[in-house]
């Protein structure tokens, strides 16, 4: 078992988290939290660096773009804000008329879907912000997880509580969609790109992330709100409702090691980038990261 770093400072479960892509300027995380307070920190050794302030409702997500200069969080508030990482100021506000679980950056950071209460997802310009450039109905239930296509800048994958994963082509207008048996609770690329990793219920579904066949269906013991591929594919992580963090080996999905330390269920984790740490947010208010 690994002992943690243990990031304190946030006052409510925290709801997620994500890692910048390595860079001269360092590795960093962001994550959200019911308490409505977003947070910076170093990567590495999870020193906080700043806190963004302006949502009035809990926070469901936050996002870096691909040079972690801005990021987007998700909000009860009904909205989703646009910030500059470097001295954090609010650049824009978009308004919704429900809830926001979820928004994105695309691949080259110049649209964001967001997706949420109202179960339609919305693809905004950020050049021209002020209005949706598409606005996409079709789910039955909220919308949790929403993300751009590793592939393609004009794909989207959005899943919920409607138990579907819905792959938009926005130029085609036309979508697939693929099947789970529970909610789904949580949505990741591989570094590489090569798999697409959902969770739902008690499973974990890594689906080849080009033509979206489902390669690895692995079933744990426990409800699953999170998981994330290490970055060599060899050996995932992920948490959920017993408490602990788990370590699977890829191939054969036999459980490596259990690491324990949250007093609460597990709501979030990801592998860092170059695959030597990884960070977990629970109901317990903390992220910890596992060395």
């Amino acid at each position: 078992m690994k002992q943690p770093l243990i990031c304190s400072g946030h006052s409510r479960p925290v709801s997620d988290l994500a890692y910048s892509n390595e860079s001269s300027d360092g590795l960093f995380i962001i994550s959200a939290c019911l308490d409505g307070k977003p947070m910076l920190r170093d990567g590495n050794n999870g020193d906080w660096i700043g806190t963004f302030e302006g949502h009035k409702g809990a926070v469901w997500s936050s996002r870096f773009n691909n040079n972690a200069t801005q990021a987007l969080t998700a909000s009860a508030d009904y909205t989703v804000k646009l910030w500059d990482t470097l001295n954090g100021t609010e650049l824009h506000t978009f308004e919704h008329q429900s809830i926001v679980k979820t928004a994105d950056f695309s691949r080259f950071g110049n649209r964001i879907v967001t997706g949420g209460g109202d179960k339609i997802l919305r693809i905004y310009d950020l050049e021209k912000p002020n209005e949706p450039l598409l606005q996409i109905p079709g789910h039955q239930s909220m919308i949790k997880a929403a993300m751009w296509s590793a592939y393609n800048d004009d794909v989207v994958l959005s899943g919920g509580g409607d138990e579907i994963i819905r792959i938009m082509d926005l130029r085609a207008g036309t979508h697939m969609a693929l099947c789970a048996k529970a909610p789904i609770s949580s949505m990741e690329f591989s570094k590489d790109k090569k798999y697409l990793i959902t969770t739902a219920g008690a499973e974990i579904t890594f689906w080849d992330a080009a033509t979206f066949h489902p390669l690895k269906v692995y079933s744990l013991p426990f409800e699953v709100n999170c998981a994330s591929l290490h970055p060599d594919n060899s050996k995932f992580i992920a948490g959920g409702s017993d408490f602990w963090v788990h370590v699977y080996d890829f191939n054969t999905g036999h459980e490596i090691e259990v690491n324990k330390g949250h007093h609460g269920p597990v709501n979030c984790c990801r592998y860092s980038p170059d695959g030597q740490s990884f960070a977990s947010g629970s109901v317990d208010g903390t992220i910890r990261i596992w060395l």
